[in-house]
């Protein structure tokens, strides 16, 4: 294993557009790191120079503490898991994964060695003198898997390995993916432009917008930290809402009334004329059902429903609103840009299941002062971040990573060295 340490990287095309622009990430020994991102964003292109797929056209590729700029793909050690999966039809299963050994000439007491320990790790014993056309997607993806585990490479790197299965598959291959990374301790990049994956797989997620990073941080420091308007839309299902606001007697004044602010977050957006206020789904409630102990915690407001949706254990309801021109413009310029739907001007909000609410009448709403993110719109700009509960959410990851690859190491060699 290895650490990948990325500088100042670049990448233009003959037409000089930067595919990635000055892009510097350290990804540590052992880390499982995401990136993530909208259509465009740079994010497959980035991990193509990673395994040397792409050029570097300025910055330095640093693996396992050696530059690889000028290095050949198949002298970098890693291990890539593509979209298509990429099988030999032809090949039995177990040829399959054998190949990169084959080419290496390695002799057929050890290949069938790594090969049945990465059968045992993937559960393909059964399968493994079938073809790949008569194997379901799940395990032809598993088979992918086991061709970059024999290598016992650096580096495993992933390119949206799940997206060409269905809804029910992606989540089982997600805990897959997860737990094997987590058995073997093996520092692994992985691209996908699906959110979920990315707030359930990775340490940290790198969320990347047209080629430059907007910011670095663990799952929950991008979901209840974000720097700025982009990541706060981007993550999150369904995403946050967006109301216009502007300072009034000390609070913000918004469609769903009044919102007070206090201390460093009165400060930080003191003189803005017109303001975005982000609020995320769960930070609602039916006014009904909420404790009289919390209700001092935020305030309650009458509005009208337009639409519910029952879901068993779960229900939203949407409240439309009243925004300036300048402010729906630009929610649908981010929705095309995340290739979202459109962030209309309507909240979404999620309630209790047991809520009685219904459409097309008004309804009494209490909403969490405290979970309100406040946003300039002409920078995008989170100007209400807690910086130092972003970077303590954030390090308290980094503390479990480094103790989920000590296990990983005593596990695989409790003798206390890696096995080769």
């Amino acid at each position: 294993m290895a650490a990948i340490e990325m500088k100042n990287i670049v990448k233009k095309y003959g037409d000089g557009f930067p595919a990635v622009n000055d892009i510097s990430l350290d990804v540590a020994d052992g880390e499982f790191m995401i990136l993530v991102g909208p259509s465009g964003c740079g994010k497959s292109t980035l991990l193509r120079m990673i395994v040397g797929l792409e050029d570097i056209t300025s910055g330095d590729m640093i693996i396992g503490g050696t530059k690889v700029n000028d290095k050949a793909p198949r002298d970098r050690n890693l291990s890539m898991v593509f979209q298509n999966y990429a099988l030999y039809p032809h090949l039995s299963v177990y040829e399959n994964i054998a190949f990169p050994l084959r080419l290496k000439k390695m002799d057929d007491q050890e290949v069938k060695r790594r090969v049945d320990e990465a059968a045992d790790v993937l559960d393909l014993h059964e399968h493994l003198q079938r073809k790949p056309g008569n194997l379901s997607g799940g395990q032809r993806q598993r088979v992918a898997m086991g061709r970059a585990i024999v290598r016992q490479a650096e580096a495993f790197l992933f390119d949206e390995p799940l997206s060409n299965l269905d809804a029910k598959l992606r989540g089982q291959m997600r805990t897959e993916i997860a737990r094997l990374q987590r058995r073997l301790g093996i520092t692994t990049v992985y691209v996908t432009h699906d959110q979920t994956e990315a707030m359930t797989l990775g340490d940290r997620v790198c969320v990347l917008r047209k080629g430059i990073i907007q910011q670095v941080a663990s799952p929950r420091e991008l979901y209840e930290q974000p720097v700025n308007l982009f990541v706060a839309g981007f993550i999150g299902s369904p995403p946050m809402n967006f109301l216009p606001a502007v300072l009034e007697d000390g609070g913000l004044a918004t469609p769903f009334g009044h919102m007070a602010l206090e201390g460093d977050r009165a400060e930080a957006v003191a003189g803005k004329d017109l303001l975005l206020v982000g609020i995320r789904p769960e930070a609602f409630e039916d006014a009904s059902l909420v404790e009289d102990s919390k209700r001092h915690l935020g305030h309650t407001f009458t509005s009208r429903v337009d639409v519910t949706e029952w879901l068993g254990d779960s229900q939203f309801a949407y409240i439309p609103y009243e925004a300036p021109e300048e402010i729906t413009a630009q929610l649908r310029d981010l929705s095309k840009e995340l290739d979202a739907e459109t962030l209309r001007t309507q909240a979404i909000v999620s309630i209790d299941a047991a809520s009685r609410i219904r459409e097309g009448r008004d309804a009494e709403f209490w909403l969490d002062s405290r979970k309100v993110h406040v946003f300039d719109p002409q920078t995008g700009e989170n100007l209400t971040r807690d910086d130092a509960a972003g970077e303590e959410l954030t390090r308290m990851a980094e503390e479990d990573r480094i103790d989920q690859v000590q296990d990983a190491r005593r596990q695989s060699d409790p003798a206390g060295e890696r096995t080769a």
